[in-house]
């Protein structure tokens, strides 16, 4: 856990706002992505794939906020 200590906040944020949302125009990938997810046509590995890659900066986030919120009680 040593690790989510380390990384600044303004990198997690930087990461989900360009990789997590890229590309922006006509949608975010990633909302692109949840919708394909929820209607069960996310089955090609290249999907999941890209899934995963546009989905870590946001796993990534909330690590880090749940880090500090048991890091502080």
């Amino acid at each position: 856990m040593a690790i989510l200590d380390q990384i600044d906040w303004s990198l997690i944020l930087l990461a989900c706002a360009t990789l997590g949302l890229a590309p922006f125009v006509p949608e975010p990938h990633i909302w692109e992505k949840i919708k394909m997810l929820f209607a069960g046509e996310l089955t090609k590995p290249i999907d999941i794939l890209d899934f995963l890659m546009h989905g870590a900066p946001f796993l990534l986030l909330g690590a880090k906020i749940l880090r500090e919120a048991t890091k502080a009680a």
